[in-house]
């Protein structure tokens, strides 16, 4: 079996290569295990291939149709596009965040229909397509509403991962992926990135920002389940998800407060002191029009599963990333 990831190069990119390369199989559409004979990585930026003969690095655009040519052939079995502009930053340069985000996505769609093949395609989506007037808990059929760019641009591109798997170009599934944390590394531009920083850099000894309300609620899934999920999604029968393609996954709902109780139960005081208040409305406004939770039922009938609290999120993230708390 020949695999896709773009945005090969990413956090989740690399993490979900390591892991495939790794199990060495996946499903194919019959639930048949298939031997992954090829991993091609895509980026704007040179993948690592891990010393791995079966990974192929290709640097291009994403929006060039002759890159998406040259990796998708009509031996691709299975494409992860991961490749997204994030949140803060598609809200900043909108005709980017329109390019990579949208236009990018449905090239690729047209490539796979061009080939005449089906592929599975996992599409990574967001919390940010829903907002406005929402009920406490979300259902995956709750009417999409999008209150920034990111959110429109994802929510355009699952209506066209939908109509095309409706129409058998490709056999599509939208994994909906809630707030990450926590992510190792460095801030990044997107809204939701002081959900890892206020957890991460604490942990390193230094001080971190907190820019919205303690109250504010996000939905969070780990790195570890965040894999799973993506892998479980690839693996799932298309007729399970019949004309609803898209999946919310399963993740905790956990308001900034209970991150920073969590914290101090794992860490103690000293560590979460190191969070400082510092009000930021722009990140308030995008944030704060998310949903905070969502049903999740689907999801756990499908076999997809998170942690049991965000205690056991910071737990692993100390444990993978081999942190001695100080």
């Amino acid at each position: 079996m020949k695999v896709l990831i773009t945005g090969g190069a990413g956090f989740l990119g690399q993490r979900l290569a390591r892991e495939l390369l790794s199990r060495g199989v996946l499903k194919d559409a019959h639930g048949a295990p298939q031997t992954i004979t090829g991993l091609v990585l895509l980026d704007v930026v040179r993948a690592h291939d891990f010393g791995d003969a079966r990974v192929r690095t290709e640097v291009g655009d994403i929006a060039e149709r002759s890159v998406l040519e040259r990796v998708i052939d009509d031996q691709t079995s299975a494409i992860f596009h991961l490749a997204a502009i994030v949140s803060g930053q598609a809200e900043a340069d909108f005709d980017l965040g329109m390019r990579i985000n949208l236009d990018a996505s449905r090239l690729l769609l047209e490539v796979c229909r061009q080939r005449g093949h089906q592929p599975r395609v996992v599409f990574t989506s967001s919390v940010a397509v829903y907002g406005g007037d929402l009920p406490a808990v979300v259902q995956d059929d709750t009417a999409l509403n999008p209150q920034s760019s990111y959110g429109a641009q994802k929510a355009i591109a699952e209506l066209l991962l939908n109509d095309y798997s409706r129409r058998g170009f490709v056999d599509g599934r939208v994994l909906r992926l809630p707030t990450i944390s926590v992510r190792p590394g460095r801030p990044n531009a997107a809204a939701s990135s002081f959900a890892s920083g206020i957890i991460r850099e604490p942990l390193n000894g230094e001080e971190a920002v907190c820019p919205v309300a303690g109250s504010t609620r996000l939905w969070l899934l780990s790195p570890r389940k965040a894999i799973d999920s993506l892998i479980a999604g690839l693996e799932l029968d298309g007729a399970a998800l019949d004309k609803q393609r898209a999946v919310n996954l399963p993740g905790l709902s956990v308001s900034v407060d209970e991150m920073i109780a969590a914290l101090r139960e794992v860490a103690g005081e000293k560590v979460a002191g190191r969070i400082v208040q510092q009000p930021d409305e722009r990140i308030e406004k995008i944030v704060g029009s998310w949903p905070g939770a969502w049903d999740t039922s689907r999801a756990e009938r499908l076999g997809l599963a998170a942690e049991r609290s965000f205690a056991d999120v910071i737990r692993g993230y100390i444990a993978d990333e081999g942190i001695e708390v100080r």
